[in-house]
């Protein structure tokens, strides 16, 4: 099998999901397996380039990986001509300036949402890579998950008959990081510096409702930021200024109601860190990472309410499992190839910077239902 090469520079691959996913789960499983098949006797090979703010820590993790390529430049790496494809995995507040860069530099992009801190450079992003010409991707790993792709499987088979109602909880505690160290950046919680729950995870419900039930129509959110004081990296304190939870209700596309709670201050009591609850005329299902269960209309119990009594059945044990039917590879990994063979092949796409703005979009609203306490229509987006 002939190899042909894909230069990819790899922004942010010192930080947890730019190194863990995107480089040792992604790219370097794909270079693990040969490289991503094309179908005609030929294998495109990926060869990343790291690309961040601290030489030590990319020294490291080139040489721990056998990489032989790591910038601190980022416009000398973007003004290689060998490099065909720009990623980016930074923290949101630098993400923007750095992909208009990429698209002037002519490359194709590849980014982690959000792409902007706010819709209007969203927006503005899509359209620079239209005129520019370049082919451009937004991470939607969620998708791609074991559970959420069972669930699919049933919603194309028509199991649901008419989905009335969509329940999703996401989250874990994340320690404040005085006794504890925190599972997440300091800057997650600092507002000024894109910081906040809503601005991370709404983009992600934003394209889990979108790809499997249909668009979101309508948003109305509650924020809050439960605990006001965490403490950095170095140990000292900082004030929390961006959202730490929100509470959200979406109106879908067919009247469809979606409520999704998202915190970073709630203790888990559910099978999985995210799980989301389908309820239709003909039957129901649990999704979460990987697991999915369903529950057809001909199965359902007849529970009746009786607060007197102990309940008598255990209604977790009258769920089905939905089975895997099929090998479920790594969801950052199975999107990763999809994109590199729409680069290679111009492969059908449509995880696209105006998708990545959708989710912007809904961030934005949601925000701002929040401080207006305020139901906000989502308006259909437009290049």
């Amino acid at each position: 099998m002939t190899r042909r090469t894909v230069r990819i520079a790899m922004n942010g691959v010192t930080g947890r999901m730019g190194y863990r996913q995107h480089l040792v789960r992604s790219i370097l499983a794909i270079r693990e397996q040969g490289g991503v098949d094309l179908g005609d006797g030929s294998a495109l090979w990926p060869e990343p380039v790291l690309v961040g703010r601290r030489d030590h820590a990319l020294r490291a993790i080139a040489e721990q990986h056998g990489l032989e390529e790591w910038s601190t430049d980022l416009d000398a790496v973007l003004a290689d001509d060998s490099i065909d494809v720009y990623f980016d995995a930074q923290v949101t507040s630098a993400r923007e300036d750095a992909l208009r860069k990429a698209i002037a530099a002519g490359k194709h992009l590849y980014t982690e949402k959000p792409t902007a801190t706010g819709l209007d450079g969203a927006l503005d992003l899509a359209r620079l890579a239209l005129r520019a010409g370049v082919k451009h991707g937004v991470v939607q790993d969620k998708l791609f998950l074991p559970g959420l792709l069972k669930l699919k499987r049933l919603i194309d088979g028509g199991f649901f008959g008419r989905v009335l109602s969509v329940r999703g909880e996401f989250g874990y505690w994340v320690f404040e990081g005085d006794w504890q160290d925190a599972q997440r950046p300091s800057w997650n919680y600092r507002s000024e510096d894109g910081g906040g729950i809503v601005l991370d995870m709404f983009p992600h419900w934003e394209y889990v409702l979108h790809g499997l039930f249909g668009k979101v129509t309508s948003v109305q959110a509650h924020t809050a930021t439960h605990i006001p004081q965490r403490w950095d990296e170095r140990g000292e304190p900082y004030a929390a200024t961006a959202d730490d939870s929100a509470y959200g209700i979406f109106e879908l596309d067919g009247g469809a109601v979606a409520q999704i709670n998202s915190s970073w201050a709630v203790r888990v009591s559910r099978d999985e860190l995210v799980e989301f609850q389908v309820d239709g005329t003909e039957g129901s299902a649990v999704a979460g990472l990987r697991r999915c269960r369903a529950q057809h209309r001909s199965a359902t119990p007849k529970p009746v309410w009786n607060p007197d009594l102990p309940a008598t059945e255990s209604f977790r044990d009258q769920w089905q499992e939905v089975p895997d039917n099929a090998g479920f590879d790594n969801g950052f990994k199975a999107q990763w190839e999809l994109f590199l063979r729409h680069v290679a092949l111009g492969t059908p796409w449509t995880w696209d910077l105006l998708a990545g703005a959708r989710g912007v979009q809904l961030a934005e609203l949601g925000l701002r239902s929040s401080a207006e306490g305020r139901r906000f229509p989502v308006p259909e987006l437009s290049l």
